[in-house]
This record gives structure tokens, C-alpha cells and sequence, in this order.
């Protein structure tokens, strides 16, 4: 009896962090038949900072908070490493949300618990979630609620864009979803539906290769890929 409960809490477990992904992604819409395609120092956090060092993240205090967060954290470069191999991020200095937000992750270690969860060919690999229930857990004591402003800025997508995730489509304010990314590889052709309506904050300045090695790994009927791509996030000194 003992071990019919511990498979059956195991497997409720599983299945509440699948359910939680794919609420937490607004791209699912998009359709991919439409799209086709024509060593540095790194500064390793050994250590998650103290809690207790920063409050909750919540819509009333974010733009204060990641604002002087923002000033005292000032990077603009994050490595992604994967078994894939490595992908070099610059982060764009006319979002400073998004930045302080990237930055902030990075720094409390966040993606170090996820993977590039979702894999579309041709036109995006998603990062930022897992299923596990560490992810939920970790994203609460960080403040599970907040969205990020928009700061779109009239930039538009391109081959190597970095972007913010949304939480749901009825979104008038086009805020963002803080706890997960994409990168664009798809054509210009497949990135009007994005334009204007995403904060596209960084790009990738070396291991596109990477990201298109990724974007074709086996994936399931739902994107994810079958194998986890974990994430290892460093800021660049």
C-alpha cells in the first residue's frame, strides 16, 4: 500500500509541472508549417545569494526593485552552456527590466533547475522551464506572480533575438512572462504575429550553430525535446 501512494504522489508530481509549462507559454499558438529557413572567463556563482538579502518580486515593487538592481548589476553578457555546446548572450542596455530580470536569474542560479523545454524547427527553442517541481518552487520564493512591463521599443525579430516569453495571449499591456525566454531562428516571414507585441532584450552573439543543433534534437508531439537540455546560465566578465 505504501508504495501504490508513493507512485501515484510521484506521478501527480509529473504531471502538475507538464501542466504548469505549457500555462506558462504563450508561442504554443504559432503554427511552424508556416515557417522555413532560407575560452572566456566566466564569473560562477558557487554560492545562491542569502533570501533574505532581497524581498518577494511583486507587480507593485518590480520597477523599483529591478530599476536599483539594475544600476548596482550592470552586465550585459551570460553564457548559456549546454551538452550541446555553449551559447553567448548580449543583453540590450534600452531594456533594463529585462536585463536586471535576466541578470537577477542568472545570479540567484534559477536556470541552473531548467531546461530548453520547447524546440520548434525553423522557428524558436524555448528556455526557462522544467518538469520538475523544483521549478514552481523556486520561481515562488522568487515572487511567482510578477510580470515584467513591456519594453518593446520598435525592435523586431531577428535571426538570433532574444525574447521574453508571455503568460497568456490576452495581454493588452504585452508584459512578460519573467521566468522564461526564446530564441528566434526562423525567417523574418515567420516573426509578424511577434513583432510589437514581445520584448525582444538580447541576441545571440556567438553559438547560433548551438541553437540550431538544439532546435533539431528529437522532440515529443508537444516540443519538448525527448532528451532534457539542461542549462547552465554564468555571467561573461
Amino acid at each position: 500500500m505504501k508504495l501504490y501512494f508513493s507512485i501515484l504522489f510521484t506521478l501527480l508530481i509529473i504531471s502538475a509541472g507538464c501542466e504548469d509549462t505549457k500555462k506558462t507559454t504563450d508561442l504554443k499558438d504559432a503554427n511552424p508549417q508556416e515557417t522555413s529557413v532560407d575560452s572566456l572567463e566566466i564569473v560562477k556563482n558557487d554560492t545562491i545569494t542569502d533570501e533574505s538579502e532581497f524581498p518577494e518580486i511583486t507587480n507593485e515593487n518590480i520597477v523599483s526593485f529591478l530599476t536599483e538592481y539594475g544600476k548596482k548589476n550592470p552586465e550585459t553578457s551570460v553564457l548559456i552552456s549546454t551538452k550541446q555546446g555553449d551559447v553567448e548572450i548580449e543583453l540590450y542596455k534600452d531594456t533594463p527590466l529585462h536585463r536586471a530580470n535576466f541578470i537577477y536569474l542568472v545570479k540567484q542560479k534559477y536556470f541552473d533547475e531548467t531546461y530548453f523545454h520547447r524546440i520548434v524547427p525553423n522557428f524558436i527553442i524555448q528556455g526557462g522551464n522544467a518538469d520538475d517541481y523544483a521549478v514552481p518552487k523556486f520561481r515562488s520564493k522568487i515572487g511567482g506572480n510578477y510580470l515584467i512591463p513591456a519594453e518593446i521599443n520598435g525592435r523586431k525579430h531577428e535571426y538570433g533575438s532574444v525574447t521574453g516569453a508571455k503568460e497568456y495571449r490576452e495581454n493588452p499591456d504585452k508584459k512578460t512572462m519573467p521566468f522564461e525566454f526564446f530564441i528566434f531562428l526562423g525567417p523574418l516571414s515567420s516573426s509578424s504575429h511577434l513583432n510589437g507585441n514581445y520584448t525582444v532584450f538580447g541576441k545571440v552573439s556567438k553559438g547560433m550553430d548551438v541553437v540550431e543543433k538544439i532546435a533539431n534534437l528529437p522532440r515529443s508531439e508537444d516540443e519538448w525535446p525527448k532528451q532534457n537540455v539542461n542549462i547552465k546560465a554564468s555571467i561573461i566578465q
